[in-house]
């Protein structure tokens, strides 16, 4: 099942962020032609913790497991469908939202990392519709409240029962003392354009809207008795499918299982291995560049598929990502090292540019984004060290960009015969891999003046030493073989002695340089303020609301505004 655990020599337990549909406990995958139905019936007993039963399509993290990749595969393995109807396998409720015993069981650390994971996956599911061409419809049949209606967000469309039961609500404040925490307050206002004042009230009542006034209000887009609910679903879908952009002709690719091998000391993957060091906090994440120059055509990376090197790294990127996120928190720092032939890279930033406007190569392209995303939103420090033999190059090299740090050996290290390193840029540093904000890693480094990205852009295709890419300004600093064990073990001690509250605020204020857009607030401001509320007592204290919830006894507040 998704979310499975994962016991290692050691003893310890992991969640593991991979499945597929045979295991699937809570959704259902239908796909008929154009048109894919994904159905929410959540497995009571199919929680990842003891205490408490998923009742009422309430959802933990292993739920959203499930639907991200779920919506993964239909990007992938289904290129024909355009459009993807979300409804409920129960009667009369849509989605209660997040598991309430399970928030308040859980610890502050997985509470933000079920979250920040929950918000992703919405986002996908925008990403999906906005890149992909994949529309997706939501059904609300009954009660969709906090986290369901969430989830009812991030589709293009709402289609809600008029039944007189049916409702959208966001009752985490007057109920629970916390917020929406995937998305839903800033959705509301900046994605459906909902008055302030009316949401204002709409998130301050238990009970929801339904109905006409949840129309007027743009809370949902139309509502339908239920005697024409099936008929007008249809009628919309196939509006939806004949306005699509996507383009998948042919069949598409099988997202077959990683090859992983888990100890007590990381993980093993094909071309991505993570070593880590407990007694220094840090995980060091190497990636292996080809053996080969990729196919030819398209026709060869269709052959290929889940083995072709740019999606099978960005594979195991991510789940690595993931794994440490959530599976390894002591970790204070991620360290990113890269290994290989440069040219091979290159040759493959270059089939993906050239191929671009092909489905599959436009989903990998898109996966990679989505990749880089979630790496630049995660809560540790992210450190580049550019050696002999690395291969940071084009989308590689955007490892290098996401750094809070990045350092280059100039030249060789005594008794190494491998070439001195080099960064080399390609088209893909410079569009297709933008931030949360909508800015690529270069633009948002680049904000005091324009003509230094123009600079950087003008050397695509020539590979620079470490005193060039310093003096280009691509990498922090660039160190000779004197200084280079030295600067980096003092760097790498006193980084890890620091507060990791106080780094995790610092590194989040610093990596987002420039505008903001619906999906960087979020990820910063409501992301920030849901974290901070599920540490007060208000919500998680003894006589806190999350804790008194269902007992019959009111919350005890301190009413002191902080």
């Amino acid at each position: 099942m998704a979310g499975e655990d994962r016991v290692l020599a050691g003893g310890a337990k992991y969640i593991d962020f991979q499945t597929e549909p045979s295991r699937y406990r809570h959704w259902k995958l239908a796909v008929d032609g154009e048109i894919a139905t994904l159905t929410m019936d959540v497995d009571e007993t199919g929680g990842l913790f003891e205490g408490y039963q998923l009742k009422l399509n309430s959802y933990d993290l292993g739920v959203d497991i499930e639907l991200a990749d779920a919506v993964q595969r239909l990007r992938f393995e289904h290129p024909g469908v355009k459009v993807v109807v979300l409804r409920s396998g129960k009667n009369r409720v849509f989605c209660a939202g997040a598991n309430i015993r399970m928030l308040a069981g859980a610890t502050h650390a997985h509470k933000v990392n079920f979250c920040k994971f929950t918000n992703e996956t919405r986002n996908g599911l925008e990403d999906s519709s906005a890149n992909s061409g994949q529309r997706f419809i939501t059904v609300v049949n009954g009660t969709a409240a906090g986290g369901g209606y969430e989830l009812a967000l991030a589709t293009d469309h709402i289609i809600l029962a008029d039944d007189g039961a049916a409702a959208v609500a966001l009752p985490e404040l007057p109920l629970l003392a916390v917020l929406p925490g995937t998305g839903g307050l800033t959705r509301v206002v900046d994605k459906r354009k909902v008055r302030r004042d009316r949401a204002d009230y709409f998130c301050t009542i238990e009970e929801g809207i339904k109905g006409k006034r949840a129309v007027q209000w743009r809370l949902v887009d139309e509502i339908v008795p239920n005697s024409k609910l099936e008929a007008k679903v249809s009628e919309r879908a196939r509006q939806f499918a004949a306005a699509s952009k996507r383009d998948g002709n042919g069949s598409g690719i099988s997202l077959t299982p990683l090859k992983r091998n888990f100890d007590d000391n990381g993980v093993r993957y094909g071309l991505v291995s993570v070593d880590i060091d407990r007694a220094q906090r840090i995980a060091t994440i190497s990636i292996k560049a080809p053996d080969a120059p990729p196919p030819n055509d398209i026709d060869g990376v269709i052959t290929q598929g889940a083995s072709f090197w740019p999606l099978q790294v960005a594979r195991e990127l991510d789940d690595a990502i993931l794994h440490l996120r959530i599976n390894e928190l002591e970790t204070a720092m991620l360290v990113f090292k890269s290994h290989g032939d440069r040219a091979n890279v290159l040759a493959c930033d270059a089939l993906l540019e050239a191929n671009k406007s092909h489905w599959l190569v436009n989903e990998i392209r898109q996966y990679w984004k989505r990749v880089l995303k979630r790496i630049d939103v995660t809560s540790r420090t992210l450190v580049t060290l550019i050696e002999p033999g690395s291969c940071f190059a084009g989308t590689l090299a955007e490892l290098v960009f996401a750094a809070d740090r990045s350092y280059m050996l100039i030249g060789q290290k005594q008794g190494d015969n491998r070439a001195p390193p080099a960064i080399e840029l390609t088209p893909m540093n410079f569009g297709p891999y933008p931030m949360s904000h909508g800015l690529t890693r270069l633009q948002s480094r680049f904000q005091a003046d324009v003509s230094d990205l123009d600079r950087a852009r003008e050397k695509i295709g020539e590979a620079l030493d470490a005193e060039q890419a310093e003096q280009l300004g691509l990498v922090t600093f660039a160190l000779d073989d004197i200084d280079w064990d030295d600067e980096i073990r003092v760097f790498l001690e006193e980084r890890t002695s620091f507060s990791p509250d106080g780094l995790t605020g610092m590194e989040a204020n610093l990596r987002f340089v420039g505008p903001e857009t619906m999906e960087s607030k979020i990820f910063s401001r409501l992301t920030a303020w849901q974290n901070w509320i599920f540490q007060r007592p208000n919500a998680v204290g003894e006589n806190g609301a999350l804790l008194r919830y269902g007992t019959g006894q009111k919350p005890q507040f301190d009413m002191t505004r902080v």
